[in-house]
């Protein structure tokens, strides 16, 4: 069976919590004597080792005294996702840095997001790097791939799904526009933002006011913020 490595205490914990089989888990003593999970009904075996064999497994230092190999990532597909009715989908456009597609995950998964949308192409996927960003979220919210993203949005389009991009220039705020339905929202990269082709499928753009000198947020900032507007709108 294939299988993908992950590290990192809540990566591990949500892992060993979700749909994913986790095939072998290693802790270090430390780790094993204080978290609780490892000894929760349906836990897989553990196997305590030294520091030293976690961080040459992981190739890193940064796992907490946790690893685990697991079944590869189940994408979602992102049709159905959009067929839903009212979703809240979060789509990403040339979002490379692993760390910003996991707070965006963490962030979509806390709004009660439908799902997460990537490109095939120029995007990050879902690595044992973007699990731990997004602290296990990627195992709790749905991550679609699509071919094309500018022909995924204007295939999706209906009179109940708007299609909004996140945009420093345009001319109206997220807190006027109605995000209460259907919406997928878009976001692009920090540096370079969408790309025209992608940008010209969205039926309106939103803009996060800023004040002073500060030109643009992070991307998982700005994603959190538009998440969960739409979130407080639903639930009011």
């Amino acid at each position: 069976m294939q299988r993908e490595l992950i590290y990192g205490r809540n990566a591990v914990r949500e892992a060993v919590r979700g749909p994913r089989q986790v095939l072998d888990l290693w802790v270090s003593e430390r780790a094993g004597e204080h978290e609780p999970w490892l000894s929760e009904p349906g836990a897989p075996r553990i196997q305590v080792k030294p520091e030293r064999e976690l961080s040459q497994a992981a190739q890193t230092r940064e796992h907490q005294g946790v690893i685990a190999w697991v079944e590869p990532y189940r994408y979602a597909d992102a049709y159905e996702l959009a067929r839903v009715d009212e979703p809240l989908l979060a789509c990403l456009d040339q979002v490379t840095n692993p760390r910003n597609l996991g707070a965006v995950a963490r962030a979509a998964a806390g709004a009660g997001a439908t799902g997460l949308i990537v490109p095939a192409h120029g995007s990050a996927r879902v690595t044992a790097d973007v699990c731990r960003a997004s602290a296990g979220a990627v195992e709790q919210i749905p991550i679609a791939v699509v071919t094309n993203l500018a022909r995924y949005l204007e295939e999706i389009k209906r009179a109940d799904l708007w299609i909004y991009a996140a945009d420093g220039h345009a001319k109206r705020s997220y807190w006027q526009a109605d995000l209460s339905g259907g919406v997928a929202l878009v976001f692009g990269a920090e540096k370079t933002g969408l790309r025209p082709l992608v940008r010209r499928r969205c039926d309106d753009a939103l803009a996060i006011p800023l004040v002073g000198e500060v030109e643009s947020l992070n991307v998982g900032v700005a994603a959190a913020l538009l998440l969960y507007e739409a979130r407080r709108q639903r639930d009011g």
